[in-house]
C-alpha cells in the first residue's frame, strides 16, 4: 500500500471505529488497523540533508545518496535540482562537510569503519580533484579554524607525533602541504583567533577543574583563568571577535545557569550579553564577517531565540511564519544576504529554505525525507517530571497515534512503554522529529526520553547533582520517570523496556542488574559494562580528559579504593541479577566503548547460562552508521521487543541485505533471527 493511501485508509478506519463504538475508540482495534511504517522509510538514507550556501551565495550544497551511499552534491542556488555529486564515496558515506572560503572547494572528513581516526579531504569544484589533506593512518584530524582572510588554508589538529595530543598545523587545502604551528605539550583543546594565532590552551586538572593558559613571551604558557569542577561543564571559551580583543564565553561562574558573556582579554572585564533563569546558553548567531552578536538561544524544553541585533527583526518576524516548528539559520553567505534556514518539527521531517534578505523571501529547498511526511506521525510532548528529591526532569513523551487521538499525551488505556535514556551522559534530549520515537510509537509503544540529572542545558546545579551518581541518583531519575508514567496511566509497571546507546546502554545494563524488577527487557547499544576497563581503554587522545571523567564519575581507576567504587557501580559486578531478556549491539571498531565491554558481560551471562542475544557489526564503531547495519539491528530490536512487550512487528525479511551483521550468541531468543542469519 502506498504511504498516502495508507494514511487515507487509516483515517477512514479511525472514523469507522469511532462510529461503531458510539464515540468510544477501542485501542486494540485501532492499533491493529494502523498501518506499519516500513523501517526502510524510517531508517534508510535521507533523500537530502545538510544544506549549505557557498561563501559568495551562488551555490547550494547538500548530502544525498549516490548508489545508496551518502555523498556531497553541489548545484546553483537558483536551481538546486541541477546539483550533481562532487564526491564519490562507496563505503560508509560522508558524515560531515563544509565550504572552504575559496568558494570552489568542499572540505569533508571521513574515518575507517567507525574508528574515529578522521581524515580531512578537499575537493576542487573546478576540476573535481580530491586531495587527502591528512594522509596519515591511525591519526585523527580536528578542524580548529578557517577564515575568509586565509581562504586557501585551514588550521588543523593532528595527533601524529603523540597519539594523546593534537599538534596544530597550518594546512594548504589545494596541495595538502602543512606547516607546524604549535607543538602540544599537554592541552586538551585550543582557542584561536581569526589570524590563526593560538590564544589559549585549555586542560582539565586533577579533581576535574579546568584551566585556560595563554602563551607567554618566552614561548611558555601562563595561567589566565581557572574554574573548579562545579563549573567545568558549563564554562568555556567559544570564539574571538574580529579585533581579537574580546573572547566570547559560556560562563556559569557565580550563577547557576550559564550565560553568554564577552570578556576583554586584556583587562579581564566581563559583560553578560544574555542569560536565562531556567536554561544554559545553547547557541549563538553572529555576523559571518565581523562576528558581532546578533541573537542568542536558550533551550529548556524548546529552543528559544533572543534577538539582540534589531536590524534582523524583520527577518526573524518573517521566518517565524514561513513554517511550523523551531527555525535556525544554519548557513550564510559572507555578505549575509542569503541564509539557509532549517525548520525542526515533531510530526514531519526537517525542512530547508533559502532565504533572500534583499527580497525578504524564503524559497523551499527540500524536506529531508519527504516520503515519511506522507505517513501520519505521532506528536512529541514535552513533559516535566519531578524526581524524588525535587529536581525537574525535562522529558519528551510520544504515544501511538491511536492511543493519543486528542493529542493530550495520555492514552485511553495504558500501553507498553520503552524508556530511552540518552548517551553522554553530559548531553541532553531535544524536541523534534525522532525516528526512534516514531518507529516505536508506530509499533504500539509509548516512548519516554528523560533528561536525568547530569544532562546539559539545565544549569550547573542540575548537572553537578550527577557527580558520583552513576547507577545511583542518575538511575533513580529514570525509575522515577517510569513510576510517573505508571501513575499517569500511560503504562503498566510490568510492561516497560529500557533501551539506549553509549551511556544509555550503560543505563540499560544498570536497569537489568540494579533494578531488574522494574523492566521487562533491555536493549543495550555500545554501552559500557565495567567502568574500570572503560577508563583503561579510552582512546589515547582522551587522555587529557581522564581527570574530568574520574572526578565526575567519582572513582579513580588508578587507585585500589577508586577501582572498588567503580566496580560497585558496574553492571559486570551483578550479572547474576539479570533475569529479563537482554539484547546487546556492538561495533567492533568502537574507540570510545571498546568491544570488550560487551564481550565480557555476554561471556559472563553465557557462563551462568543466562539468556542473552549479542549482535556485532565488524565495520562499525560507536553506534551504527551504515544504513544497512542500522536497518539490520533495528529489525532484530523490533522482533525482540515484540516478544517482550507484544508490540506490532514488521518481519525481518531482507533487512539484513548488505549488512555485516553477526550474531555470536543468542540468535534463538529472537523470533526468526536464527533463520535470517542462516543458523
Amino acid at each position: 500500500m502506498k504511504p498516502a493511501m495508507a494514511r487515507f485508509v487509516g483515517t477512514v478506519v479511525l472514523a469507522a471505529a469511532l462510529a461503531a463504538c458510539g464515540g468510544e475508540l477501542d485501542q486494540t482495534f485501532l492499533r491493529d488497523q494502523t498501518p506499519i511504517i516500513p523501517r526502510e522509510i524510517l531508517f534508510g538514507n535521507p533523500e537530502k540533508i545538510s544544506a549549505q550556501i557557498s561563501p559568495d551565495g551562488s551555490m547550494i550544497s547538500f548530502r544525498a545518496p549516490v548508489n545508496g551511499v551518502m555523498n556531497v552534491w553541489v548545484g546553483p542556488a537558483a536551481d538546486p535540482d541541477a546539483a550533481t555529486p562532487i564526491t564519490h564515496d562507496t563505503g560508509r558515506g560522508i558524515p560531515n562537510y563544509g565550504w572552504a572560503y575559496t568558494g570552489k572547494h568542499i572540505i569533508y572528513v571521513q574515518d575507517l569503519h567507525g574508528d574515529e581516526n578522521w581524515r580531512a579531504y578537499s575537493v576542487n569544484l573546478d576540476n573535481g580533484e580530491t586531495v587527502d589533506l591528512t594522509p596519515l593512518a591511525g591519526v585523527q584530524a580536528r578542524f580548529q579554524e578557517t577564515h575568509p582572510d586565509f581562504p586557501d588554508e585551514a588550521l588543523i589538529g593532528l595527533n601524529d607525533r603523540d597519539p594523546r595530543l593534537h599538534d596544530l598545523y597550518r594546512v594548504n587545502i589545494n596541495t595538502g602541504a602543512r606547516e607546524l604551528v604549535l607543538r602540544n605539550e599537554g592541552f586538551e583543546r585550543f582557542i584561536t583567533d581569526s589570524d590563526f594565532n593560538v590564544r589559549f590552551g585549555g586542560r582539565f586538572t586533577r579533581g576535574g577543574a579546568f584551566e585556560l593558559h595563554q602563551p607567554s613571551g618566552d614561548s611558555g604558557w601562563e595561567l589566565w583563568q581557572s574554574w573548579g569542577l562545579e563549573d567545568s561543564e558549563t564554562t568555556f571559551g567559544l570564539f574571538f571577535d574580529e579585533t581579537g580583543r574580546t573572547l566570547y564565553m559560556m560562563d556559569s561562574r557565580d550563577r547557576n545557569t550559564a550565560a553568554f558573556v564577552a570578556v576583554d582579554v586584556e583587562t579581564g572585564e566581563k559583560t553578560v550579553i544574555a542569560e536565562d533563569p531556567l536554561a544554559d546558553f545553547d547557541d549563538v548567531m553572529y555576523h559571518p564577517r565581523d562576528h558581532h552578536i546578533e541573537a542568542v538561544a536558550f533551550y529548556y524544553d524548546r529552543k528559544n531565540w533572543r534577538l539582540l541585533d534589531e536590524s534582523l527583526a524583520d527577518d526573524f518576524e518573517y521566518l517565524a511564519d514561513v513554517a511550523d516548528g523551531d527555525f535556525e539559520v544554519t548557513s550564510r553567505s559572507l555578505d549575509d544576504r542569503r541564509w539557509v534556514v532549517q525548520y525542526t518539527m515533531d510530526v514531519s521531517t526537517p525542512r530547508y529554505y533559502l532565504y533572500d534578505r534583499d527580497r525578504g523571501e524564503a524559497t523551499f529547498l527540500f524536506s529531508i525525507q519527504p516520503i515519511l511526511d506522507e505517513w501520519q506521525l505521532a506528536k512529541m510532548h514535552p513533559v516535566i517530571i519531578e524526581s524524588r528529591d525535587g529536581l525537574n526532569l525535562v522529558s519528551y513523551l510520544t504515544l501511538p497515534i491511536w492511543a493519543d487521538q486528542n493529542e493530550h499525551g495520555r492514552p485511553q488505556r495504558p500501553v507498553p512503554l520503552v524508556l530511552n535514556p540518552h548517551g553522554g551522559p553530559w548531553w541532553r534530549n531535544f524536541w523534534g522529529l525522532s525516528t526512534t520515537h516514531q518507529w516505536l510509537a508506530n509499533r504500539g509503544y509509548a516512548v519516554l526520553s528523560v533528561n536525568f540529572r547530569g544532562s546539559t542545558g539545565f544549569g550547573k546545579e542540575f548537572l553537578n547533582a550527577s557527580t558520583g551518581e552513576w547507577a545511583g541518583k542518575m538511575h533513580d531519575d529514570l525509575i522515577d520517570a517510569v513510576r510517573w508514567a505508571v501513575d499517569e496511566g500511560i503504562t503498566h509497571p510490568d510492561s516497560v523496556a529500557i533501551m539506549g546507546g553509549s551511556y544509555g546502554g550503560y543505563a540499560t545494563l544498570v536497569g537489568m542488574t540494579f533494578t531488574p524488577d522494574d523492566f521487562a527487557c533491555g536493549v543495550d547499544i555500545v554501552g559500557p559494562s565495567n567502568i574500570v576497563t572503560l577508563f583503561e581503554s579510552f582512546p589515547p587522545y582522551w587522555g587529557p580528559r581522564i581527570e574530568r571523567w574520574v572526578a565526575r564519575v567519582g572513582g579513580d581507576h588508578r587507585t585500589e579504593e577508586g577501582r572498588e567504587f567503580l566496580l560497585s557501580r558496574s553492571p559486570i559486578s551483578f550479572v547474576n541479577r539479570i533475569s529479563k531478556p537482554l539484547l546487546i549491539g556492538q561495533g567492533s571498531n568502537d574507540p570510545r566503548v571498546n568491544q570488550a565491554e560487551s564481550d565480557q558481560i555476554v561471556a559472563a551471562m553465557v557462563e551462568r547460562e543466562i539468556p542473552v542475544t549479542y549482535v556485532v557489526f565488524p565495520d562499525e564503531g560507536h553506534g551504527f552508521g551504515r544504513p544497512e547495519n542500522k536497518m539490520a539491528f533495528n529489525a532484530v530490536t523490533e522482533a525482540f521487543l515484540s516478544r517482550c512487550l507484544n508490540g506490532k512487528i514488521e518481519l525481518i525479511g531482507d533487512d539484513f541485505q548488505g549488512s555485516s551483521i553477526t550474531v555470536p550468541a543468542g540468535a534463538e531468543y529472537v523470533p526468526d533471527l536464527a533463520q535470517a542469519i542462516g543458523q
